[in-house]
């Protein structure tokens, strides 16, 4: 046991070391709070105890190398082609639709063909292939990837999140991964402290994200829309029968079967879609080349960018607007970066560079030799281009790989969803985890229904792809700019990159997305608009929720209860101990929140042993589960009153394996089994021992009888029965708040009202539950 001692010992000083180099940044920040922050003192935000010191004792492996290094070339290869499977639907269906979406008003010239090839050729390896597959894959969130990923990454190195729920002990779990260099750039520094001292910044951050959120889940309405009527409107080619009103029904119809199917979940999805996908991505390698040699080899002349050049010269306006039916080829790139944390980031670059990259481009080349002698048929190229045996297997393969395609994005929806929950920034939704494999496979039966509605909505509306592919433009580089805007931050503050590397991006693939995107805005009026309608009607249920959320924390760190209140109130003659075991649930990670004094106040009992309980996420995706669990003890001893936070990455699934309840309990008996020790150097100002105390001391003065009592006092309270108290705090507008402040919290009871409650969470069963009640003026 000495050595356990001496362990300690030298877990509290790293400890203590690190909070005196924290304690300065921390300190600002304090002063840098809104006004109804600055009532806060240092203390309520940063409280060093027994939760740091138990959370140095875990190690973990660290998940980002694991999924990499040291991974067998097979596993990864197995891992490129289920990839194919889930990533790659939808750009793979791309070429049903391009070419109809950018020459709209037909081939003026038939040189436009090798400008317009040209111009693909180029933004399909500039963007997925250079700037997703090659450098924003690097930034994945210990593997995981998308919006969230790059906005956690930017909170975890500097405190742009607007939750001062902060805590040292943080740092120390395993997937956490935090690397601060010893020599700062001056660069990176400056601007971390400009992000960390401006809240406008932090707010425009924020903003940032919920709009690449809600365009990714814009996406996930508009990709089953024109992938599903592109692949049917095939059919034309075999039968008159098939008029334009009778195709948009059957797309409709295919639509609901798919959205009907989802509850299912998609346990196989990688080894069921990968084959399809392998196939569709063969028919149009192969379909190409035969029309490449077919119809005009000529076209290869389209690898020199002169010919974009003189493509913009002939038609001046009508080639910008163009554009944005030339970035359709690039749909579903982001789907590529948030779907990398089921494979891995060498399995991704595998599929992309060896498969998808080559057999797309050779698609684009072949449609492009058939139109240099069919160029009145641009509408429905891609049918008319196949050769008489080859039209009936395609349209069949087609028609699967619209509907992967769609199943990828709205899985993506689901799963990005999930991730808004465990940030604060969507409102508490059914989330149903339908594999026990594969973990982030989720599935939401609310946003599903959502979901369907939009696109049955969106196909009966629209009609045709043309216009779809309007506001498909406009989801995509929305998506692609922010994506960058997140990139060239992360560049400077956390990889310190060389300035000119970053201003090479910023001019070459900045510029080309932004010019992208002034496109796509042009057609603004003909559908365009309809992905900012769904990303503003999204992002104002996010900022509602989220703005809400952030007013309650604040509440209730400004009025927590002290430790001491606690002993008070647990010492009053009036309040009755009872056996068993009460577990008061809060979201308030710093302390016990006002509503447990409001629950004593008519309740005066209290059971033999209360937990607190606050759920944290953390910014990363996932937590190990030794260490989800952080104690602290409630001081004296003889309360038997604890502080438990749990803390959850992004992607976490919650209490899937077994009951939440059993989990805290285990862990519990662990804590107070196995930290006599460092609950002695917690409480050193209690006793004036602190680390000089030892094992022969712990033994003498019955320490360790008095640990193993309170095991036994902690059994005894679990067998007498275990009660779980919900605090359900209603919000109200204080006196005198404006209008614009009431619509908000009104909205967010409203939404509160009609969605998920706290204890669906952690399946707290019914029978053994207390939900106490209080409102907050805010």
């Amino acid at each position: 046991m000495a050595d356990v001692t001496d362990h300690a010992k030298n877990i509290n000083d790293q400890v203590q070391i690190r909070h005196e180099e924290e304690e300065k940044e921390e300190d600002q920040e304090i002063s840098n709070l809104q006004p109804q922050q600055q009532q806060l003192n240092s203390k309520n935000l940063r409280r060093y105890d027994s939760l740091d010191i138990e959370s140095a004792k875990v190690h973990g492996a660290d998940p980002v190398h694991s999924r990499t290094k040291g991974m067998e070339w097979a596993i990864i290869l197995q891992l490129a082609f289920q990839s194919l499977g889930v990533v790659y639907g939808d750009i793979g269906t791309s070429p049903l639709y391009v070419y109809a979406g950018t020459f709209t008003e037909g081939i003026k010239h038939n040189d436009d063909i090798l400008g317009v090839l040209s111009l693909i050729y180029y933004t399909i390896t500039l963007i997925p292939l250079i700037k997703y597959v090659f450098i924003v894959l690097r930034a994945t969130d210990n593997g995981d990837g998308g919006t969230f990923a790059l906005y956690s990454l930017l909170c975890r190195y500097a405190k742009v999140g607007l939750i001062p729920s902060q805590e040292a002990a943080d740092r120390d779990v395993s997937t956490f991964k935090l690397e601060l260099p010893s020599n700062r750039l001056r660069r990176a520094s400056m601007l971390k402290a400009k992000l960390e001292k401006s809240e406008f910044a932090k707010l425009f951050l924020l903003f940032a994200t919920m709009l690449g959120t809600s365009m990714v889940i814009g996406d996930g309405v508009l990709t089953p829309c024109i992938s599903v009527l592109s692949a049917v409107g095939g059919i034309k080619e075999a039968t008159s029968v098939m008029t334009e009103g009778r195709i948009v029904w059957v797309s409709a119809g295919i639509l609901i079967v798919l959205f009907s199917v989802q509850r299912f979940g998609t346990d196989k999805v990688g080894y069921t879609f990968a084959p399809i996908i392998c196939i569709w991505l063969f028919f149009n390698a192969s379909i190409g080349f035969y029309n490449f040699f077919h119809h005009d080899t000529s076209v290869i002349k389209a690898i020199n960018p002169w010919y974009i050049f003189k493509y913009f010269q002939r038609n001046k306006k009508a080639a910008w607007i163009s554009l944005g039916g030339v970035v359709l080829s690039t749909t579903g790139t982001e789907a590529l970066f948030a779907d990398v944390g089921h494979f891995s980031v060498k399995s991704i670059q595998i599929s992309m560079c060896s498969v998808v990259y080559p057999a797309i481009l050779l698609s684009y080349t072949g449609q492009a030799s058939y139109l240099r002698k069919n160029s009145e048929n641009v509408a429905n190229v891609f049918f008319k281009s196949l050769p008489g045996p080859m039209y009936w297997p395609t349209f069949v393969v087609s028609v699967l790989a619209a509907i992967i395609a769609s199943q990828a994005l709205i899985s993506g929806t689901f799963s990005i969803i999930q991730q808004s929950i465990s940030l604060g920034c969507f409102p508490r939704v059914k989330i149903v985890h339908t594999s026990a494999k594969y973990q982030g496979q989720v599935y939401i039966p609310e946003v599903n229904y959502l979901l369907m509605v939009a696109c049955v909505c969106v196909t009966l509306g629209f009609r045709t792809t043309a216009k779809i592919g309007n506001a498909y433009g406009i989801a995509v580089v929305f998506v692609m700019t922010l994506t960058s805007g997140f990139l060239v931050l992360i560049m400077i503050i956390i990889w310190k990159t060389n300035i000119l590397i970053v201003i090479t991006y910023v001019l070459i693939i900045g510029s080309v997305e932004l010019l992208y995107l002034s496109s796509v805005l042009y057609k603004f009026d003909q559908g365009g608009y309809l992905p900012l309608v769904f990303a503003m009607f999204l992002m104002g249920t996010m900022f509602v929720w989220n703005d809400v959320y952030r007013r309650k924390y604040y509440y209730e760190l400004q009025n927590k209860i002290s430790p001491e209140k606690v002993k008070e109130m647990a010492n009053d003659s009036n309040c009755v101990r009872m056996p068993g075991l009460a577990i008061f649930y809060s979201e308030l990670v710093q302390g016990i929140p006002p509503i447990f004094k409001h629950y004593v106040g008519n309740v005066p009992a209290l059971h033999s042993v209360l937990v607190f309980v606050s759920i944290k996420s953390l910014p990363i995706s996932r937590v190990p589960p030794e260490e989800r669990f952080l104690f602290r003890r409630i001081n004296p001893r003889e309360l038997s009153v604890f502080r438990c936070v749990v803390r959850y990455g992004y992607t976490d699934a919650r209490n899937e394996d077994e009951p939440f309840e059993k989990l805290l309990v285990e862990r519990l008996k662990e804590f107070v089994k196995e930290d006599g020790m460092f609950l002695v150097m917690s409480s050193g100002d209690e006793d004036d021992q602190g680390e000089n105390y030892n094992e022969e001391e712990w033994r003498e003065d019955g320490r360790e009888k008095e640990n193993e009592r309170e095991v036994e006092l902690l059994n005894k309270a679990w067998l007498s029965g275990v009660v779980h108290l919900v605090g359900e705090s209603d919000v109200v507008a204080g006196k005198g708040a404006g209008v614009v402040k009431s619509v908000l919290i009104e909205s967010y009871n409203f939404l509160k009202r009609n969605l998920r409650q706290t204890e669906k969470m952690f399946d707290i069963p019914h029978q053994r539950m207390l939900k106490v009640g209080m409102t907050y003026e805010l």
